[in-house]
């Protein structure tokens, strides 16, 4: 394991600790560590494509229920995991694990609408996963998922302000950490709210920009989207081509 490997791995099992200590109330009824139960799909992803410096990082919120909490990869759709980054591991069960947000890993039917869009676009520009990740890297900021007592998905920027605070202290931390370790350029957040934490937690020091989050959700994504980002990193300059 490289050396920044290893402080990849270091700041992701404190953030595992430091959510530990976190309670939140209703409506969240429970939350998915995915640091925790993906463990193994997590660190295989920093193994594989977190052991050199890079020039631009990409921030999420936090793990979508049928992506990232199935692979461990952020933004993590199955498919584009196991095909296009050639991930593929073991990956635990949550507990409690909520019936209608089961845990299948890898055998997992259901699509990331949002990683099939990030990860295919990326997929689309560059020849190779090592291509695209010789400059960049793709991280949420928050490892937790957040559900409703129905199953809902719920996002932290959705928490009471006690409840975010201690929330955004330990990742803002992480951040800081990931951040050390990579030396980035540019922080790019996918979707607002990555960008604003990332300047909170980053400062100064680094150049900011956002693309339009792929979620299903956000209208504006449902219709050329992967174009819309493209010319988004272009007019930020973060992409030159």
């Amino acid at each position: 394991m490289s050396e920044k490997v290893e402080r990849l791995v270091n700041a992701s099992e404190s953030l595992v600790r430091a959510m530990e200590k976190l309670s939140f109330c209703p409506p969240v009824a429970m939350t998915y560590n995915v640091l925790q139960h993906a463990r193994e799909g997590y660190r295989a992803y920093l193994q594989k494509y977190g052991d050199e410096s890079k020039r631009i990082l990409l921030l999420g919120m936090n793990p979508g229920p049928w992506g990232m909490v199935q692979t461990g990869v952020p933004f993590g759709e199955v498919a584009a995991v196991r095909d296009w980054l050639k991930i593929e591991v073991e990956i635990g069960k949550p507990s409690p694990e909520h019936p209608k947000r089961p845990v299948q890993g890898f055998a997992c039917e259901k699509s990331e609408v949002s990683g099939r869009r990030l990860w295919g676009l990326f997929a689309e520009r560059f020849e190779s996963a090592k291509s695209f990740f010789s400059e960049h890297f793709v991280m949420n900021y928050c490892p937790l998922v957040f559900m409703e007592e129905s199953g809902r998905n719920l996002t932290p920027d959705k928490l009471p302000a006690l409840e975010a605070k201690p929330l955004q202290v330990a990742c803002d931390l992480h951040l800081r950490r990931v951040a050390e370790a990579l030396r980035p350029e540019w922080v790019i957040g996918v979707g607002a709210y990555g960008e604003e934490r990332a300047r909170v937690a980053l400062g100064e020091g680094f150049r900011y920009g956002r693309i339009l989050h792929p979620s299903p959700a956000n209208p504006a994504a449902n219709a050329g989207w992967a174009e819309r980002a493209v010319t988004q990193l272009k007019e930020m300059g973060a992409w030159k081509k």
